[in-house]
This record gives C-alpha cells, structure tokens and sequence, in this order.
C-alpha cells in the first residue's frame, strides 16, 4: 500500500510514469483492490492537487472561486469560475456540464453565461461556468492552458464523490461552440456528449471519427455565414451521416441548421437532448485519431495507451480503430494525413478534406483489459494490422490497476489486465 501511495503522489509530481510489480491479481481480490486503489488515488489527489472545487454536499451550492494557470503555459491566466447545482443529487451522482462562453466582452459573457445555463432544463445537474482568463486576438478556449485546466477539472470530478464519472458534458455558445466540438472530439473518452451551439469547425480540428459512442449535437442558424460556420456545419452533419452507417448507432449525433436564424438561436435545447445519454465506459468499439491540440496529445484514449507515437512529425497524427469480437481484438493502427481539398478565398480557412491513412510502420501501445471486455479466463488474441501479434492467457495484476488508474484517473477504468504491443 504504500508503495502505491507513494508513486501515485510521484506521478501527480511528474516525476514518475510507470509502476512496477509482479504481483498477480485473483478474480476474488479484484473488487477489493479496486476500491483500495481507487481510494489511495482519491487521496494523494486531494492532498496534492492545487486546484479545487467545491463540495456539492447540499441540494442548493454554488460556489465561485479561481484557478491561476501555470504561466509556463500563460502568463497571468487566472480562470474565475462558478460551480452550482440543480435540483436533488440523484444516488449515482451528479451529471456535470462544462459551459463555455462567447468572444464577447469576457464579464458580460461570463453573466450571460451564468443567467443561461441556470435556465436549462436539465435537473438535477451541476455546471462548472468558467470566465477565460484573457482576451485578445486568436484567444480560444481549447488552447494548452486552458487544456491543463479541463485536464484538472475531469481529474477533481471523478475523485469527488459527487459526480457520475459516465455523465459528463461539455456544451458552449459561438467561440465557445468552436472550443466544444474540439474538446469534445479531444476529451470523447471521458464524455457522455458535447453540444456545440452557433459554431462550426473545419473537421481536420475536431475529427469526427474520434465520437464514436459520444453523443454529439451541434445547432447553427442557416444563416450564420459568419467564418462558414453554416457551411462548415453542414460539411460535419455529412461526416457524422456517413459514420453512423454501419456502426449500429454508435455516432448519436443531432446537427442541424435552424430555419431563417443567424447567430442567434435557441440555445435551450441542447443540454436536454444531450442529458439522455450515459456513456459507455466499456465500448467493443474504440475510434481515435489522436490530433494535436495547440500542440497536446492525449496519451491514452478508452483503453488504449501510447508509448511511442507511430506519426513522425511534430504535428503528426496516428488512427486507432479497434474492435472486439469475442476474445479477439482488432487494432489497425494508421498514419494520418490530411489533404485539402477546398479552401475559401477570403479568409484562407481550410474547409475541407480528404483524410489519407497509411499503414503505421512502428509504434509502442499498451492495450489494457478487464472482463468487461474480454474473458480474460480464456487465451486472448490480438490482430494488429492484419498479423496475429499476440495469443495467449493474459494475467490480471496489480501493475495494471496502478497504472491505468494513474493514466486515467477515472474509477470506471482501473484496468484489470493489458497487452503491450511494439512493431
């Protein structure tokens, strides 16, 4: 036990990445260890984590406070934030919504933002409102300082009690719709749904294959043509259209152009559609093209984690698809560049794309399991890029439930099992 508190706090610290043990778990000891895990990452977080939020311990809270970004990723980034509750807080916890606001004048979009959000029909809920910290030309809320704060956010919601780590949001309104649908494809693991409101991303910046079991709805007015947004909306209902065939509905999505609006619509709809949507933590299914987001990468996405990249670039991109039929798992791990095909003459916006994949020639995964997904009593086969790579009974161990715990953070993912696979 102690050594598993210490590296947790080590890991917080940055100053350790893997724990190592050749310890063999049972299948009886698994739900204790489990909740001993958990538990031991819960307080090493608390106790270590300078962030906070508040507890929702009663059935009215709201509670405003700040965070100071680290000013190697911004200078003088302070996030003022308010975090408040609606309605009684159901036994599972709390779905959170992380709202994000326009481009405006950052107080007025702040109160507007708040005097929205308290509107939604959307009980019993909780939403963390933000006010980003600056303003300014290309200031955006999916840029590395902001990153590191939804990082914290999802972090300090899963160790808190209150929340339920499979209903979780993220919505936003104009500037804040374009911060949403990239988020949403960047964060799709942890999320129940993202709703992007009067926005409109070129898709190279929120691909969306990555929403595979992620409910996605995003709303413009047909006469928004501001940056394209109407046109660009259009382009992503059409990539979202082509997903969902064949993938038994697991692309739930809801874009549409509302009928004679501009930039203004009815925001009201979004967070009620989304709320009937629980995530799966478990999915046979995993889509994930890992993209750079003002240069950050996502190390693991579902149950896959990289170790090395197989992209060679700098802004390079890597395409996992993996499926599990049975006691077999299919990962085809591709190369992913993109092509532009269309791009205005004004602004000299990218539209749109043709995505080439090609096959990875090297990489360095781990593939981390439970009996969730595979029955781990029975020999496990791994097809990676059509070679059979591995086949064999694959032990539960402690390394894996440390480890994974660590990498996710999440209670729901404390893999049991892994396969690592380097070619």
């Amino acid at each position: 036990a102690g050594d598993i508190d210490d590296f947790f706090v080590s890991f917080l610290k940055g100053e350790q990445t893997v724990f190592e043990s050749n310890k063999k778990v049972s299948r009886r000891e698994i739900q204790r260890m489990r909740v001993e895990i958990w538990t031991a990452w819960r307080e090493a977080v608390n106790e270590n984590e300078e962030f906070k939020l508040a507890k929702m311990d009663k059935d009215t809270v709201v509670s405003a406070g700040k965070w100071k970004l680290p000013p190697e990723l911004e200078n003088n980034a302070v996030m003022n934030f308010t975090l408040f509750n609606k309605g009684k807080k159901p036994l599972t916890g709390y779905p959170l919504f992380l709202y994000l606001h326009g481009s405006g004048p950052k107080e007025k979009e702040y109160a507007r933002g708040l005097e929205l959000t308290k509107g939604f029909n959307d009980a019993p809920s909780v939403y963390f409102v933000p006010q980003i910290p600056n303003e300014g030309g290309y200031y955006r809320w999916w840029q590395r300082a902001k990153i590191y704060a939804w990082e914290r956010l999802l972090r300090l919601a899963m160790v808190s009690g209150d929340y339920n780590p499979d209903k979780i949001y993220i919505v936003g309104i104009s500037e804040g719709a374009y911060g949403t649908q990239r988020l949403t494809s960047y964060f799709a693991d942890y999320l129940a749904g993202g709703g992007a409101m009067a926005g409109g991303e070129p898709l190279k910046n929120a691909p969306a294959v990555n929403c595979a079991n992620t409910a996605f709805s995003l709303i413009t007015g047909s006469y928004d043509a501001g940056f394209y947004r109407n046109t660009l909306t259009g382009y992503t209902a059409e990539a979202f259209d082509e997903l969902a065939q064949g993938k038994d509905s697991m692309y739930m999505h809801r874009i549409e152009l509302i009928p004679g609006k501009g930039h203004s619509i009815d925001y009201s709809t979004t967070t009620p559609w989304l709320s009937q949507f629980t995530r799966d933590p478990y999915p046979k299914y995993v889509s994930w093209e890992n993209f750079p987001v003002d240069g950050c990468y996502r190390k693991g996405f579902h149950n896959l984690y990289v170790n090395e990249p197989s992209h060679v670039t700098k802004d390079g991109r890597t395409y996992y698809e993996e499926k599990i039929v049975g006691d077999t798992i299919i990962l085809n791990v591709d190369t992913v560049a993109y092509e532009t095909i269309q791009k205005d003459s004004i602004w000299g916006i990218d539209m749109k794309f043709k995505r080439n994949l090609a096959p990875a020639q090297h990489g360095n995964i781990t593939i981390f399991l439970n009996r969730s997904l595979v029955n781990l009593s029975r020999p496990i086969t791994v097809i990676l890029n059509g070679n059979v790579v591995h086949h064999g009974k694959v032990p539960e161990s402690l390394a894996s439930m440390v480890n994974s715990c660590a990498y996710y953070g999440d209670p729901r993912r404390i893999y049991t099992a892994q396969v690592d696979v380097k070619w």
